[in-house]
């Protein structure tokens, strides 16, 4: 029988080999942490250089790793020790795993709208959202494209708020010239299978600030104080600390981070000049004095041009071969059963019982660029290992489900 797609693209993947740059350097760590027995890291090294070599591509004084991106976020907003019913301002386009820990703390988040062409929160839709209340902010650098943070950051200043920067999906993007995760109060960062550089699952945690760094050691360590002379459990804290296998692999894939993004950097750029101009569809925004590092490609599609918008136009590539996903997420944040019927703890409701009615007003006028951004994007998975015969086969691809499905124009007769 006939292949009914003899084009498909056999694309590389970053959920196994074909999309990764693990390899020799990996294992020979690997080989070393079991070689030496030592799979903790409280008595090892290689999560200890890890995070120091962190620090200094950074050029930050603290960074420490901790089992997940999740547990970074968490280790974040502890470090800040805010009181249960204190708000957060945070982005309704966002992974669960940014939004768990400020319930687990008795926090309230409140959620701002974003730039339907960044996907980013701003400091206008941050400025709509303050209360008395408000203590922090977290801004998520969405796709690997940073947030305008010099207006954040004013916001912030002005209102004595901390500023968490969420760089799960931006390795070394950069704001005017700043490294994201540098600029704010703390920076997170995800090591899961498919960010720019992974050891499975994993995070990191920086800051220029001595004392919040001693919170999140702690925190990280069930606030143990390891090597104090008098050591206690000096607060409520949880075990998120990386393993020496982990941190084997984050010390090795380290020193190619740079090179990723360039790579992926370049496959992008290269794919945006090819769809530049074709009707119904925009390729990724860039600002002039910004780097976008391209955890995923990113369009954004017009339906009243493309027939049928994002559901049609993602089946068809993925017919092609591109694993391409419709809305990035299939409802904003506060529409998932955890918010909108509040399900944390028992049936008590905790911490949403804390919460002004207005902080818990999730109306559809309020988040118009939430809605329009969800409702027109398209994600296109991305990695390193694209070369230019992938992109033009992407570029290809798209090219022929937007001419198929464009909406036919009649001239009048």
């Amino acid at each position: 029988m006939p292949d009914p797609h003899p084009n498909r693209l056999n694309l590389p993947s970053d959920q196994d080999a074909t999309g990764r740059t693990l390899g020799e350097e990996e294992l020979s760590s690997l080989r070393e942490v079991i070689r030496r027995g030592t799979l903790i890291s409280t008595k090892g090294t290689f999560v200890r250089q890890f995070q120091d070599r962190f620090a200094a591509r950074l050029g930050v004084r603290h960074a420490f790793a901790c089992s997940s991106g999740t547990a970074a976020i968490h280790c974040a907003v502890v470090a800040l020790d805010l009181e249960p019913g204190d708000e957060v301002i945070t982005s309704p386009i966002t992974d669960m795993g940014a939004l768990a820990p400020l319930l687990y703390q008795g926090l309230i988040p409140v959620f701002a709208d974003v730039d339907p062409a960044t996907y980013t929160v701003t400091a206008d839709t941050i400025r709509e959202r303050l209360s008395p209340k408000t203590r922090a902010v977290v801004v998520t650098h969405l796709f690997g494209y940073p947030a305008d943070m010099d207006p954040i950051l004013d916001v912030a200043k002005r209102h004595q708020l901390a500023v968490i920067e969420d760089c799960a999906q931006a390795f070394l993007a950069e704001d005017r010239g700043r490294l994201v995760g540098t600029m704010g109060t703390i920076g997170c960062f995800s090591l899961q299978q498919g960010k720019h550089i992974t050891t499975g699952e994993g995070g990191l945690v920086v800051t220029n600030d001595a004392a919040l760094a001693r919170r999140i050691e702690l925190f990280i360590n069930k606030a143990w104080g390891y090597g104090d002379a008098n050591p206690d459990h000096y607060f409520l804290a949880l075990n998120y600390r990386m393993s020496e296998l982990a941190g084997a692999v984050g010390l090795a894939q380290l020193p190619k981070l740079d090179e990723v993004v360039k790579r992926r950097v370049i496959a992008a750029h290269a794919l945006s000049h090819a769809l530049r101009g074709l009707a119904g569809v925009d390729v990724p925004a860039e600002r002039l004095n910004a780097r976008h590092v391209f955890w995923k490609y990113c369009l954004r599609v017009d339906p009243g041009i493309v027939a049928g918008g994002v559901g049609p136009l993602a089946a068809t590539l993925r017919e092609a071969g591109i694993a391409a996903v419709p809305r990035y997420i299939q409802k904003p944040a506060f529409a998932c059963a955890v918010f909108s019927e509040q399900r944390t703890f028992g049936r008590s409701r905790y911490p949403f019982t804390l919460a002004r009615p207005e902080a818990l007003d999730y109306s559809p006028q309020h988040f118009p660029g939430t809605t329009l951004a969800l409702e027109r994007t398209i994600v296109i998975p991305w990695n390193e290992r694209y070369t230019e015969r992938h992109v033009a086969g992407i570029a290809r691809a798209i090219t022929d489900a937007v001419a198929n499905a464009r909406e036919p124009v009649y001239s009048a007769s």
